[in-house]
């Protein structure tokens, strides 16, 4: 092993060991990664930012403000809300909204999809006294399954063709992908439509927004006030009222904290309590004991005097700029004209004040504002409504736009006619000019950081490549691999993709492996092709954690998951991925 080589290997060892740890998020390691590289001499200067203008970074960019603005259509929520009374049985409702993500996950970005269909799905839910969590993770497995089956759907399939047209001199086209990805994606949902009961009954998700949905484990605050019935009454008289539904986890005197009172505990007033429960029993505690929701005594603006305050319920994205920061650091308030009344996280009791607790991807909040403007407000926080919404976004023609751009773009790369870097950048500037998306909107819709782990993490892909760290790799393998049949081989890469998504990120994970595949089959005298689509359904079929892809984690709080409920139905889906997915890519694509 060589020097070059030894660094290369260090750089993603380490970067792999900063994205298990978590401290960091994976934008800031990529570009650290990338800095490193440079620093030890295994990426050149002049090739440091050679990353950003790759057509990956155009293309991921594109496709995003194009699921946006089909999101933004509503077209799609309002067929399926037609067609909501229809759905009687849970197992109809399962196949109609996997299904529709499924097919919509191969034509936009799968957490595009997801995140406008979420919100159908509580509709649904509510109207058929269901739980949510029945409906929210086998939804999210389908959007994985729909983004296999075209070019656009996910961001690996992106990068594998890239890597094809650099080892081949021609990438994989649009729908290079279909054949397999679409076997895949129909066995898949096949089997969510009865696999779902796997999953626990026990979850409890939101269900309906306007009533603070029935989720578990809500905190919030409520003072005592000198007209309160509970102002010089105990703890245990306060819990009596609720019906001993809620807990009161800590009382605030003079800014002084006493965890854990003691049922005997005095109440007076002014105290600020912490009171942890579902929310009917936390609004059965406030009303009866005669307490004020503690809101830091300040009113959201109204423009009109026909403007109404009210609460929406929603869920933290992933790229939330509410992630890692607290009501109070980010002056929700000051800068949003947003209060915020109570916070779910599945699994955890929260001890500190609501105001300074850090959100994470997932919770699940509730906010109170102006109802004319929160749903734009939510948008520009990042978060995703959890209840009904709206869907008369403008007419009936402008709605279609999108979808006639859609439909556009995929047809001229269909028929080559044009590249799919320039058809979707062409589509996104269009749907700007037809007035689907404001110019601000397609700026907030484009997730930076994922572009700028692409645009980081490309060159250090290219220098384990360069310095001969992926045909040293490909050795190791073709050693481990010379008992096992071809078969065994390509079973081998698609597990070890899958195995390593949830942990490096599935953009990051073909940027690491497609090289080594593509190597490991040369060495093994194979053609390339059918391990470089191996390697792109393994890294976009994470199904084991909440964690591995955002489509997972959206769902985790909205849905009241655990992490081990995952596993529970993503094993078995993992496991039909490799049966159908194996034999139809050594079909599709021979391997001599």
């Amino acid at each position: 092993m060589t020097l070059p080589q030894i660094l290369a290997f260090s750089v993603v060892a380490g970067m792999m060991a900063l994205f298990i740890w978590g401290r960091f998020r994976y934008d800031v390691v990529a570009a650290l990664a990338l800095l490193v590289s440079v620093g030890v001499g295994i990426v050149p200067p002049d090739k440091a930012f050679s990353g950003f203008s790759d057509d990956i970074v155009v293309i991921v960019a594109s496709a995003l403000l194009v699921s946006a603005a089909v999101a933004k259509s509503g077209v799609l929520e309002a067929g399926l809300n037609r067609l909501g009374p229809y759905l009687r049985t849970t197992q109809m409702q399962i196949v109609v909204l996997v299904g529709t993500v499924t097919i919509l996950s191969a034509f936009v970005k799968n957490i595009g999809a997801l995140a406008m269909m979420i919100p159908v799905a509580f509709q649904i839910a509510r109207r058929t006294n269901t739980s949510p969590s029945q409906f929210l993770m086998p939804m999210a497995f389908g959007s994985l399954l729909g983004g296999i089956v075209t070019l656009v759907g996910t961001s690996p399939n992106i990068i594998v063709a890239r890597m094809r047209a650099e080892l081949l001199g021609e990438p994989f086209t649009m729908f290079d992908f279909t054949p397999v990805g679409l076997g895949i994606a129909v066995a898949g949902v096949a089997f969510l439509a009865f696999g779902y009961r796997l999953l626990p009954k026990d979850r409890k998700g939101a269900a309906s927004l306007h009533a603070a949905l029935e989720i578990k484990d809500y905190v919030t605050e409520a003072r005592v006030t000198d007209e309160s019935e509970v102002a010089g009454a105990t703890v245990a008289d306060l819990l009596k009222l609720a019906n001993n539904e809620i807990k009161v986890t800590a009382i605030i005197r003079q800014e002084k904290r006493s965890a854990q009172p003691l049922p005997d505990a005095a109440l007076q007033a002014n105290d600020l309590l912490m009171l942890e429960g579902e929310p009917e029993a936390l609004e059965r505690a406030v009303a009866s004991g005669g307490l004020r929701l503690s809101r830091e005594h300040r009113i959201p603006a109204t423009d009109e005097a026909t403007d109404e305050i009210g609460v929406i319920e929603a869920v933290v994205g992933p790229n939330s700029v509410l992630t890692g920061s607290s009501a109070e650091r980010l002056g929700l308030f000051e800068r949003f004209q947003v209060n915020l009344i109570a916070v779910s996280r599945r699994g955890q009791r929260f001890k500190e004040r609501l105001r300074t607790i850090a959100l994470k991807p997932g919770d699940v909040i509730v906010l109170q504002g102006n109802l004319k403007k929160l749903p734009d407000t939510l948008k520009e926080l990042g978060c995703l409504p959890l209840a009904e919404r709206d869907i008369r976004l403008g007419s009936a023609r402008r709605s279609l736009i999108p979808i006639a751009v859609l439909a556009a773009a995929m047809g001229l790369v269909a028929f080559d006619v044009v590249p799919v870097a320039i058809a979707f950048f062409g589509a996104g500037v269009l749907l700007v000019l037809f007035g689907a998306l404001t110019l601000r909107e397609a700026y907030e819709t484009i997730e930076w950081p994922i572009l700028v782990m692409l645009g980081a993490l490309i060159p250090v892909s290219e220098a384990v490549r360069t310095t001969g760290g992926t045909d040293l790799i490909a050795g190791w393998l073709s050693a481990a691999a010379g008992a096992l049949p071809p078969t065994g081989a390509l079973v081998l890469i698609m597990v070890t993709a899958m195995a390593v998504t949830p942990f490096l990120n599935n953009a990051a994970t073909v940027l690491v492996m497609a090289p080594i595949a593509a190597s490991f089959a040369t060495q093994l005298g194979f053609r390339p092709d059918a391990f470089l689509m191996a390697v792109a359904i393994g890294a976009a079929c994470d199904f084991l954690t909440p964690i591995g892809h955002q489509c997972n984690t959206l769902v985790m709080g909205p849905g009241g998951y655990r992490f081990g409920d995952y596993w529970r139905l993503g094993l078995p889906l993992s496991i039909i991925v490799i049966v159908v997915g194996i034999p139809l890519i050594m079909l599709v694509w021979p391997l001599r």
